[in-house]
């Protein structure tokens, strides 16, 4: 314990050493080799959270601390306008306010899940082979197109839990978070990526052959993951005549997610849906609420990398093309994509459909790169081995990069005009007519 505290300390102290060895008196925020110093401290903060895995939420609080400090020292920076907004600036709330209320929400209505007992009887019609998680990842994929991938993390997770008596392979884990992704990114209520885009103006027919890609990629994820998982612990057929299923509280998850749907479209706020549901089910069945004490550091550390990440000075981004949107897809395992996407739609000229895929799929590929990731990280805590995690969920990244050349080699590269600029002439367009 001693030896874990001191390593934190140790990285904590060398993100500070090199901090105070940048510092400068001109007002420009210090460098080296050209790199701004905010970049760097985020590359450490990602190398601690890989090195210190049991010490993630103290790694990543140490990171936004470090940098909010060179932001107040060498910038005219102001955290409060950063999160509420300004008139030519709008803020972080929306996003943090949701992915909290989302991540504590879905930790919730996954134990409800657990308690309705219905995740015991699934291993009497599951096939009790590899094919049975193969299955249940194809569940999973589907249930995300219309659902947060969250949700669908934490659900297909829960029964994961049950169906394999607690014996999950980390493989599988990993191919459960691309589940999660791969099904929400040619959906535009299916992940925060396509509703950003789709509230910016982009067409909901415009994302939809991402599905090509995730289908590639579900071959690939989910049969190798399937396969590992049956390795490690099979499905057992069981005779589920004993099991009693709470439909009550199937009813209540039931009630959770169709709120969830009903404001994302609506108000593009899933998480006042998923409270709304958690408040009208507590009148009719006790709510677990102590999962939140599972679920909090998990919560403040992807809060906080998420907040870092949108402290980065990114103005720009190459040219848009296929390789860019190839690359973003690996940059998003690392980097939060909600930053990344907001740039592209300022940029305009993608292929939504191939973008959607990269920056939606792309995160699978280490556990903190996607929300849906951290939040089965609560449940599995072993995912947090960023190096275990890589190893035995290699088949994620071969799954992304099959998936895109298949959707690019059959589908192609189809950029669409910026939208922002075609909404515009459209209006003038309109005005010109009505003064005729």
């Amino acid at each position: 314990m001693i030896v874990k505290k001191l390593r934190v300390f140790l990285l904590t102290g060398l993100l500070l050493l090199v901090g105070q060895s940048l510092m400068a008196a001109d007002g420009m925020m210090p460098a080296i080799l050209g790199i701004r110093i905010e970049f760097i401290i985020f590359a450490l903060t990602l190398i601690g959270v890989a090195i210190f895995h049991h010490k993630t939420m103290y790694v990543a609080l140490t990171g936004l601390a470090i940098v909010l400090i060179f932001k107040y020292i060498f910038t005219d920076f102001s955290l409060a306008e950063h999160i509420i907004g300004t008139e030519a600036h709008e803020g972080e709330w929306r996003i943090l306010l949701n992915l909290l209320g989302l991540l504590f929400g879905f930790a919730i209505l996954a134990e409800i899940f657990k308690e309705s007992r219905f995740p015991e009887i699934l291993p009497h019609y599951l096939p009790d082979d590899w094919k049975g998680g193969f299955v249940l990842l194809v569940f999973i994929f589907i249930l995300s197109s219309f659902l947060d991938n969250i949700a669908a993390a934490m659900i297909g997770g829960t029964i994961a839990l049950v169906v394999f008596k607690g014996k999950v392979h980390l493989g599988f884990l990993a191919a459960i978070i691309a589940a999660a992704n791969a099904g929400g990114a040619g959906s535009v209520v299916g992940d925060t990526t396509t509703t950003l885009m789709w509230i910016d103006g982009v067409g909901p027919l415009d994302v939809t052959h991402a599905f090509v890609a995730s289908f590639a990629a579900l071959l690939i994820f989910g049969v190798v993951g399937s396969m590992q998982q049956d390795k490690f612990n099979r499905i057992i057929s069981e005779s589920s005549a004993r099991v009693k299923v709470d439909w009550g509280r199937i009813a209540i998850v039931f009630m959770i997610l169709v709120c969830a749907i009903i404001t994302n479209w609506t108000l593009d706020f899933p998480a006042l849906g998923v409270w709304i549901g958690l408040l009208i089910g507590a009148f009719f069945r006790k709510m677990p609420w102590h999962e939140m004490k599972k679920a909090w550091m998990g919560t403040v550390f992807l809060m906080s990398l998420v907040t870092i990440a949108s402290l980065m000075p990114v103005d720009e981004l190459p040219p848009a093309s296929a390789w860019t949107a190839f690359a973003l897809g690996f940059i998003s395992a690392v980097f939060d994509n909600i930053p990344l996407t907001k740039l592209c739609l300022e940029q305009g000229g993608y292929d939504w459909g191939v973008l959607a895929y990269a920056v939606g799929f792309g995160g699978s590929m280490i556990w903190f790169g996607s929300s849906a990731g951290v939040a089965l990280s609560n449940l599995y805590p072993e995912t947090k081995n960023t190096v275990n995690y890589l190893k035995n969920g290699w088949h994620v990244a071969v799954a992304y990069v099959f998936g895109f050349f298949v959707m690019f080699y059959t589908v192609g590269w189809h950029p669409h005009a910026p939208h922002k600029e075609k909404h515009i002439q459209q209006q003038e367009q309109v005005i010109i007519q009505e003064k005729d």
